[in-house]
């Protein structure tokens, strides 16, 4: 990894986020200069940052903070880090362009945590202190390059090579997400082109399977840089099998993959889930390399580490987790995606702006069209949940809103009268009716209905339905616990529901 960047790294983010923290990690890692717009207007003034704010009045603070960072960015490229209010100046945002901006993305009720107390002016009021963070939220969203969740220094080590090949200019336009999960994390790239311009994770030593479907590979398998093999599988659901698996791990003997090699999954869900269990299991686990090119993977699927097949009881009862090496996105592989996939796809994003709320909710509660915004932001979503709890042990059951009762549908009607984002679809609806949710229910339907996506199935044997519920996987010892919506951001996991509630919305769905 080369020391010497191209452009500055320069961390931004809320107060309390850990910016100063995250900096300095960077520069003694790579054994260049970090600066500090705080720290610059404390040797300036001899006053710090908060004791200046005090004196002369944030409009003088705001000027004097403009000028130090200004300043800093002029620089030769370095590590810095920016006071949270430095994005308000219009000429602060344009400076930023000719660097590499590390958004250090913090949850809302932690930066308070850390903050409260403090000597810092704006951090003395809850109120005040939640308004401001919803007013800055969405600038840092669109200014940040990368985002980050954690200034922990292994976060940081782990994620640095992708850092540095922005700061070199080798990402092109792509934003990273960084996911961060036991093991060291892996990079999220987002944009057009992703194919041609993400830094590739794995050495060229380490060949690249891809794994297609009958569909996608004529279309986007051949934009994978060096193919050692590819191995087609027919399209659909019916495919994620242990007998198409057994396929699969044929073709890579036969192809001579070797644990030094990897799988590259080119392709919607069923492939990503079906190639990351191939991975996980061929001669005990090989890297995955994930690039979705449906809307469900784009936004929920292709994150994660969650692979496995199906059997004809129960969706994804046969599985592992293994995360992937990475994930490769590009919005613009969505123009050849038929509409009813596309509308698929979208149950998914109304499921995770349910769950997420806020900014995410704003715009498709509004019904504006998926864009790279809108999955950038599911993505982090996901990843966010993830990083709390990797194997589904507690919050990253929130995941799972619409997918209970959905799943079940899904396995009643044999995989193929409904595709996933369809059953989807339904299984929201009966959560929010289960949720006691009506008002948001009746949106939720509007959204749906208004994607194309179906919001009833007249005829629904409700009996097999609520049977197949009983086998869902997040099932222990007592009742089938479910994910429950009350408003837009508050998601419960694990509620008891009584028999006649469920058999209420399932029975709804079959009116």
């Amino acid at each position: 990894m080369d020391p010497a960047l191209n452009r500055s790294l320069v961390f931004i983010g809320f107060m309390g986020a850990g910016k100063s923290t995250a900096a300095k990690h960077a520069a003694e890692l790579l054994g260049i200069p970090c600066s500090d717009s705080d720290e610059l207007i404390e040797e300036r003034s001899g006053m710090t940052a908060a004791q200046h704010f005090e004196a002369h009045g944030e409009p003088a603070f705001r000027e004097a903070e403009e000028k130090a960072v200004l300043d800093l960015l002029g620089q030769p490229p370095q590590v810095i880090s920016l006071g949270g209010g430095s994005l308000g100046s219009a000429s602060v945002i344009e400076a930023l362009d000719h660097h590499t901006t590390v958004l250090l993305d913090v949850d809302l009720d932690v930066a308070w945590s850390r903050v409260q107390g403090s000597d810092r002016p704006l951090g003395r009021d809850r109120a005040g202190f939640e308004y401001l963070f919803r007013e800055r939220e969405y600038v840092y969203r669109e200014i940040g390059d990368a985002n980050l969740s954690s200034s922990d220094r292994p976060v940081i080590e782990a994620a640095l090579p992708s850092l540095v090949a922005m700061a070199h200019g080798g990402a092109g336009l792509l934003r990273m997400l960084w996911a961060d999960v036991k093991g060291g994390g892996y990079p999220v790239w987002i944009g057009p082109d992703a194919l041609r311009d993400a830094p590739w994770p794995l050495p060229d030593e380490s060949r690249r399977f891809v794994i297609s479907d009958s569909n996608v590979a004529e279309l986007y398998a051949g934009d994978v840089p060096q193919i050692a093999g590819l191995i087609e599988i027919a399209a659909g659901e019916r495919s994620k099998t242990l007998e198409t698996a057994e396929t699969v791990w044929d073709a890579l003997v036969q192809q001579q993959a070797t644990r030094q090699d990897h799988v590259v999954a080119v392709g919607g869900g069923v492939v990503g889930d079906l190639a990351g269990f191939c991975a996980a299991s061929f001669q005990r686990g090989i890297p995955v390399v994930q690039v979705p090119t449906s809307l469900v993977a784009q936004v929920d699927s292709a994150f994660g580490g969650k692979t496995g097949v199906d059997l004809p009881q129960a969706k994804n009862y046969i599985g592992a987790y293994h995360q992937p090496a990475a994930v490769i996105v590009d919005p613009a592989k969505l123009v050849t995606l038929p509409a009813d996939e596309m509308a698929a796809g979208y149950a998914e994003v109304v499921k995770t702006a349910l769950i997420g709320g806020d900014l995410l909710w704003e715009r498709v509660s509004a019904g504006d069209p998926v864009d790279e915004q809108i999955i950038r932001e599911c993505a982090r979503i996901k990843l966010a949940i993830v990083a709390s709890d990797e194997h589904d042990e507690g919050p990253r059951q929130k995941l799972n809103l619409g997918h209970t009762i959905g799943h079940a549908i899904e396995a009643v009607t044999g995989y193929t009268q409904l595709r996933h984002g369809e059953a989807v679809s339904l299984g929201l609806l009966a959560a929010l009716r289960i949720s006691g949710a009506a008002e948001l229910r009746e949106q939720v339907r509007a959204l749906l209905e208004g994607a194309g996506l179906p919001v009833s199935f007249p005829g629904l044997d409700v009996d097999a339905v609520l049977a197949a519920t009983s086998l869902d996987k997040k099932r222990l010892s007592g009742p089938v616990p479910f994910v429950c919506c009350s408003e837009p951001g508050q998601v419960h996991y694990g509620v008891e529901v009584e028999p006649d509630v469920v058999r209420a919305a399932v029975e709804e769905l079959a009116a």
